[in-house]
């Protein structure tokens, strides 16, 4: 079965494919989700979700549990006004939304499907977003990295100044889309906003605007990520007051944040927000695999430790090493 909703088949000058997913500091989905409503994009298509997720659980609302509902990926499509006609460099848009990331087991299936549409209506170039957690104050303005899929690709991006990422991993769909694309034939880039190590799981919308400043260069595009940064403003005086508060008399210090103060703010956080759906449903499918193959414990502490919720599920994580010890007496 055609996993692929179509309900209209736009015509389209040089789109250029842009994706997100939820992610650390929810960098790529708000760039993305900002992007749709500012250029009023318009919904043309979407994925049936029922091959590539499972139901976790039930939200509860008002003391009312609702029925459940699969994660949604939608496309949405933009025309550039000034591209009819225009020199060469002048692209439309196809944007991509997911409000989860699938079971990564399935990526390959569902990147395919994506592409599959793209390389119908004309796509040759992609561009994901992702965070760049570093050791940075929540004041700072942050910087935008990049990987790009080919040596043109990063030879092209010298130019802008931003910083390519030499070695690592882009984790999830935000980084792993561009390399299923590269297979399929495509040319990419992520753009990657820096985020405080320490405010990971709270969404960034400074990053998010750096991303979409350094897309708008990119693709000779204005795109107004002022009230991006006026968001970003209110949530820098909000963490204002809460260092204010967890320093206890030091507010007029201008050293760096200490390891202990970190480390206070990194539990703060964590009981004001949430964890993405899609990171809490990887976090159970490893707990669910770590029981029945303890070796895969490992995985899923490194997951909960990047997402600094390690004391969230200490009791859970320990009791895996229990039940396993049982079973060997």
């Amino acid at each position: 079965m055609d996993p692929l909703i179509i309900t209209k088949k736009p015509r389209l000058k040089k789109p250029c494919l842009i994706v997100a997913w939820p992610g650390m500091g929810e960098v790529a989905f708000k760039a993305a989700e900002y992007l749709i409503q500012e250029l009023k994009a318009q919904e043309f298509a979407r994925i049936i979700p029922d091959d590539f997720f499972y139901l976790s659980g039930s939200v509860i609302s008002g003391g009312i549990l609702e029925v459940p509902l699969l994660p949604q990926g939608k496309f949405y499509y933009w025309k550039n006004s000034t591209a009819k006609g225009a020199p060469s460099g002048k692209n439309d848009l196809i944007i991509f939304l997911s409000n989860a990331q699938p079971d990564l087991s399935k990526a390959d299936s569902y990147a395919k499907a994506i592409i599959g549409l793209a390389k119908d209506l004309g796509v040759e170039s992609i561009v994901s977003f992702a965070s760049m957690p570093q050791p940075m104050e929540h004041t700072q303005d942050p910087a935008v990295w990049f990987a790009a899929t080919d040596q043109k690709t990063k030879d092209n991006l010298k130019k802008y100044n931003f910083t390519a990422l030499a070695d690592g991993q882009i984790s999830g769909m935000n980084g792993l889309f561009l390399g299923i694309a590269k297979k399929s034939g495509l040319k990419g880039i992520c753009l990657l906003g820096e985020i405080p190590l320490y405010t990971i799981q709270i969404e960034n919308p400074k990053a998010s605007a750096a991303v979409l400043s350094a897309l708008g260069k990119i693709l000779n595009m204005q795109i107004n990520v002022q009230p991006l940064k006026d968001q970003a403003q209110a949530m820098e005086n909000e963490i204002n007051k809460l260092l204010e508060y967890l320093k206890l008399g030091n507010a007029g210090s201008s050293a760096p944040i200490g390891e202990e103060e970190v480390e206070l703010i990194k539990k703060t956080l964590s009981q004001l927000t949430n964890l993405p759906v899609s990171v809490k449903e990887k976090i159970e499918k490893l707990f669910e695999e770590s029981r029945l193959d303890i070796t895969k414990a490992k995985e899923l502490k490194v997951e909960l430790d990047k997402w600094n919720v390690y004391k969230e599920y200490e009791d859970k994580f320990l009791d895996l090493f229990r039940k396993n010890k049982d079973k060997g007496n």
